[in-house]
């Protein structure tokens, strides 16, 4: 019997997969999956579905992690966070402040469960998961072996890391532990955090300051379906970037560590005039471009080619290159996000 996975993408895309299955443990993650590969059918596991675009019904089983639990160990110098990866991320983040351990200020608000936070490097305000992730806990699917990476194991990138390569198919989270450092450091490069002071803020200042930014400008994935950030912001290199800044007037520019340029993906779609802009059920959002929101039963079509549209659109003004960030996935599992919209 198909079941439907429209309450299970915050896109609100109406997909069906072959069966849901709602693990609360290892063992019951592990057995289901164990099942759909008796059965020779696609799995696909899935968080809160914040970051997935579902281009066609699903032809197998949709595990859907739901293993929750906080542990905290302090150390003289900082907390140790281990946490269930079907914890919902903003709640997760509430926890440490109310408990008093900063660090997760500048990630309030942000989509998606714990165990979702390593798999796309989650960033805001300056702020990546990175920086505070000490390990990732996964299973191997197939045999049930608990594994556990380290920071460097898991290979950050922007937006990136191992289990989106090596570990995508073969591995899930089940745990991540974090690191918050008691010699809190606050990061305000960003928005308006701009202008709190860094002698007297407070880890509760960002955390509101950061909150009232991605409300104002964010939509309700209840109200309009979306998945955030559609698109990465694009990193280029020093010299490309050079060449644009001195054709373009105010281009947000983002230098890089490695040398390269980090620009502003929804400054660039805003040039192109296309907030608003809108096909079939899927339009760009009003007030932040780089949301693409499903404004009335949008199908994945619609979303794809409004996707297309915009990186067309983009490309031909700057000569610069959007790439989802979302997550597409079709009938077997997840595809090229940049060849679907190319």
């Amino acid at each position: 019997m198909n079941s439907s996975l429209k309450p299970f993408n915050t896109f609100g895309i109406q997909a069906t997969a072959e069966r849901i299955v709602i693990a609360e443990s290892v063992q019951q993650l592990t057995e289901a999956w164990t099942a759909s590969m008796h059965a020779q059918q696609p799995v696909l596991i899935l968080g809160e579905g914040s970051n997935v675009l579902f281009l066609q019904d699903f032809e197998g089983m949709v595990i859907v992690n739901r293993i929750k639990g906080i542990q905290v160990i302090e150390t003289e110098d900082a907390w140790l966070l281990h946490v269930g990866a079907g914890e919902n991320w903003h709640n997760l983040v509430e926890y440490t402040l109310q408990q008093g351990m900063p660090g997760l200020e500048n990630l309030a608000l942000i989509p998606g469960c714990a165990g979702s936070s390593p798999i796309q490097n989650i960033g805001a305000y300056g702020v990546e998961i990175k920086k505070v992730c000490d390990y990732v806990d996964c299973v191997e699917l197939s045999n049930g072996r608990a594994l556990r990476l380290t920071n460097e194991e898991c290979r950050f990138g922007y937006r990136d890391s191992i289990f989106k390569h090596d570990y995508q198919d073969r591995f899930a989270i089940v745990a991540v532990g974090y690191r918050l450092p008691k010699a809190w450091m606050p990061v305000l490069n960003y928005g308006d955090l701009t202008k709190l002071d860094p002698a007297t803020v407070t880890p509760q200042q960002i955390f509101e300051s950061v909150c009232t930014m991605r409300t104002s400008k964010l939509p309700d994935p209840k109200v309009n379906g979306n998945a955030g950030s559609f698109f990465k912001n694009p990193v280029i290199s020093a010299e490309q970037a050079g060449k644009l800044i001195s054709n373009v007037a105010n281009v947000p520019h983002y230098p890089q560590p490695d040398g390269s340029v980090k620009l502003a993906a929804g400054w660039l779609i805003d040039q192109c005039q296309l907030k608003g802009h809108r096909i079939g059920g899927a339009a760009v959002h009003q007030q932040q471009a780089l949301v693409i929101i499903n404004e009335d039963e949008a199908s994945s079509t619609d979303v794809i080619a409004l996707a297309h549209y915009i990186r067309q659109r983009v490309g031909e003004k700057f000569d610069v290159w959007l790439e989802p960030e979302v997550r597409f996935m079709g009938g077997k599992g997840e595809v090229s996000a940049v060849e679907t919209i190319a």
